[in-house]
């Protein structure tokens, strides 16, 4: 997709790409709570984006009250009944509103209200989740299992390369049958500055010399890398390491595998011109196929084909499943780093706090649009799986509460609900301060 966002650069940046983020995803979440709430005949007062002083506001013909405030970092709804934007009960008002009005109320609903209405901002999350992972597939296409060539890339005019349209049938004498085929010979042969490709080019069959086809290309930096902070860019070519020539990507990794956190010295490739570039790899904790993680040294670089593989379209429907197996597989992950934090087995610095998100949103923002809704479906669905932890103050404290209320026929007293709300409020800004020390301190 073309990069329709300035190179990432600055504060101002940084904090613009956060709050845009953030917004799309608060307003996401807490329009779940706001339209299932009306759906289910509860009337909400107040819809606000931000906190503090308001900025702008207007009433609906509902008799709900929409506005910005000044503090553009979360937001609420408050629905009748409600103390605060927590949802914590106002019983003073509660008693002094007769039986219609009351069934109005959050607190006054039957309990399928109550509990589908919480539910459904963390459930919106995930929904926006689904269909931004779906529109990126739709617009952007995937790549076809056909062994066949798009778009070059730009590439040092000394590599040689293939043309497009050009289908390969052999690499190195060894046969090709898909594009799975090619990553896999650029993985297991030798390095070499050519090779030897079969291919059928406009119907008619011939041998040509091209580049390895993993090259040491970037073909994506990870946000908040050593790569990120030392100017690394996708389409970058790395000619050299440490003044050792390399002609595939797996010496790349090799080499800062290698490094045990050492700098490297690289010399790269960039739109015609060679630079100089120096860069110390970081441990970073990965997801295993088995489910775990393990911690490698990185230096936050995706590489890929000298080509664009020929891309296909994705229908609808199966967009849409791609989308669902993606926010599973990143609740899943997600579960999995939290539990491996939680015992030691990984580092707990990669809980990120509002300084990290920030940064990372503002990464992601300068490699292109694609790449910065990526971030917020990734973000709305850790947002989502957040608040359904059973913690007071969260959306899964008070559908833990509505599950009481199911099973022991009558809700928590109103004292144990304070009680439980100060604890809940308590444990979260403890959270958010060990994540904001992580954003500080950790390396």
């Amino acid at each position: 997709m073309t990069d329709l966002i300035p190179q990432f650069g600055g504060f101002a940046f940084t904090i613009i790409a956060f709050v845009v983020a953030l917004s799309i995803i608060v307003a996401i979440h807490e329009y779940g709570h706001y339209i299932v709430g009306r759906w289910s005949g509860i009337h909400a007062e107040v819809f606000s984006l931000g906190f503090g002083p308001v900025l702008a506001s207007r009433v609906d013909k509902h008799g709900t009250k929409w506005q910005f405030a000044a503090l553009p970092f979360g937001g609420y709804v408050k629905f009748l009944g409600d103390a605060d934007a927590a949802s914590g009960k106002d019983a003073v008002a509660i008693d002094a509103l007769d039986a219609q009005e009351r069934r109005r109320s959050m607190h006054g609903a039957p309990l399928w209200a109550r509990a589908a209405t919480v539910a459904a901002g963390p459930i919106f999350n995930f929904i926006l989740s689904i269909l931004i992972f779906a529109a990126v597939l739709l617009f952007s296409g995937q790549a076809s299992e056909a062994p066949r060539v798009g778009e070059i890339r730009p590439m040092p005019a000394e590599m040689a390369v293939l043309e497009q349209g050009d289908e390969i049938t052999a690499i190195a004498g060894e046969p090709v049958a898909d594009l799975s085929d090619v990553f896999e010979l650029g993985r297991t042969l030798e390095p070499a500055a050519t090779l030897t490709y079969d291919i059928l080019r406009g119907g008619e069959a011939m041998q040509v010399e091209a580049s390895f086809p993993l090259i040491p290309a970037i073909g994506s930096v990870t946000p908040r890398s050593a790569a990120m902070d030392a100017g690394l860019r996708e389409g970058d070519v790395i000619r050299q390491i440490d003044g050792e020539t390399v002609h595939a990507f797996s010496q790349l990794r090799e080499a800062v595998e290698n490094s045990e956190g050492a700098e490297l010295s690289l010399r790269v490739w960039r739109d015609g011109e060679m630079l100089d570039i120096t860069l110390a790899p970081r441990r970073m904790d990965l997801p295993s196929p088995d489910g775990g993680f393990e911690t490698r040294w990185l230096m936050g670089v995706t590489g890929g084909l000298f080509f664009d593989p020929e891309v296909e379209r994705v229908g609808f429907g199966e967009a849409l499943m791609r989308g669902v197996t993606t926010v599973g597989y990143v609740i899943e992950t997600s579960l999995s780093g939290l539990w491996h934090m939680i015992t030691g087995a990984i580092s707990s610095c990669n809980l990120q706090g509002p300084i990290g998100i920030a940064e990372t949103s503002g990464a992601a923002a300068s490699q292109g649009l694609d790449s910065f809704f990526w971030f917020i479906a990734v973000l709305s669905t850790a947002v989502g799986l957040l608040n359904l932890f059973p913690i007071p103050v969260l959306d899964g404290g008070h559908l833990l509460f509505h599950a009481f209320e199911a099973v022991a026929g009558r809700p928590p007293s109103d004292k144990a609900l304070r009680i439980f709300m100060t604890v809940g409020l308590t444990l979260i800004l403890g959270l958010m301060l060990f994540a904001l020390t992580n954003d500080l301190f950790c390396p």
